[in-house]
């Protein structure tokens, strides 16, 4: 494969990419500026959808495949979200404690 087919693919690839993460933002967008659903069904899409958007940046815009990777780049993307349930974690536990002290 040549130089130029490589760039071609990876520019379909991100443009791809790109049209993924608008259908997956602007439905949400709506539902939630103009309050289309229920709270719930709100909360419960934009959820769904968050996932969603984590699975398509993570193909189309890092390249990072679960079949044929390597076990380096696996473990990684685990650590990473380790990482960063611990600091989202930590930090709901002490916004909570604090909320708890002031009231």
């Amino acid at each position: 494969m040549s130089e130029h087919d490589e760039r071609r693919q990876e520019a379909r690839s991100y443009l791809i990419g790109y049209a993924l993460a608008l259908a997956l933002t602007l439905p949400i967008f709506a539902l939630v500026a103009w309050d289309l659903l229920p709270k719930v069904a709100i909360w419960w899409a934009t959820g769904v959808a968050a996932i969603v958007q984590i699975v398509v940046h993570f193909r189309f815009f890092l390249h990072i495949r679960l079949k044929g990777q390597k076990q380096e780049d696996l473990h990684l993307i685990l650590f990473t979200t380790l990482i960063l349930l611990l600091m989202g974690g930590g930090t709901l536990w002490l916004l909570w404690n604090l909320h708890a002290r002031m009231v």
